[in-house]
């Protein structure tokens, strides 16, 4: 699932730089973090905006710096997460309401397994990447959220329940359902890949 645009780094890059370009030479990264995060492009620009406002304060400093990408995805994750925080009553995490006998987080399922490499057998990157994206936007908030932060972030279990403010075991079954979904997405995109095992 790993399909992003490749990251410029800003190793031996001459400090005279000017900030436009340094700007766009992130600014698909930046976005797209923002946006499979928010679900929402509108959003993800404001964010995009913000990350790059936050970059210009920096620049001194970006600009010679060769992990200027992980800070600029760094920041971008976090305003992603600030901005769903804000609107988090509205999306309250439905599964989080747990029963009083409910236990601590021994019944929670594990989550680990891979999708076989043969499902986008034949799906060049751009299309795979436009595919997966649309899908993700089909995904309600508090699954995509955690599936990104997991699968495109690289963040650990442990990590996301923190910066959501959920149980590990919530994060582990939005994960679960959230990857079993996305699978009939795509099966149901017609692109003759629906057999995943899950």
């Amino acid at each position: 699932m790993k399909d992003d645009p490749p990251v410029p780094t800003t190793a031996g890059v001459n400090p005279a730089t000017d900030f436009t370009t340094f700007m766009r030479n992130y600014q698909d990264m930046v976005f797209s973090t923002a946006a499979r995060l928010t679900g929402n492009d509108a959003q993800a620009e404001d964010i995009s905006q913000e990350v790059f406002l936050k970059a210009y304060e920096n620049y001194d400093h970006l600009s010679t710096s060769p992990t200027a990408g992980g800070w600029l995805k760094t920041v971008a994750t976090n305003l992603s997460l600030n901005h769903l925080s804000r609107y988090r009553n509205r999306w309250r995490f439905f599964s989080e309401f747990k029963r009083e006998d409910a236990g601590d987080d021994r019944d929670a399922p594990e989550a680990e397994f891979a999708a076989p490499e043969t499902f986008f057998a034949g799906v060049d990157a751009a299309e795979r990447r436009e595919l997966v994206e649309n899908a993700l936007n089909q995904l309600p908030e508090h699954q995509r959220v955690p599936l990104v932060l997991y699968h495109f972030e690289d963040l650990p279990y442990e990590e996301i329940a923190r910066r959501l403010g959920v149980s590990l075991a919530k994060v582990k079954t939005d994960i679960l359902r959230a990857r079993a979904a996305l699978a009939k997405i795509l099966g149901r995109s017609g692109t003759g890949h629906e057999k995943i095992s899950l």
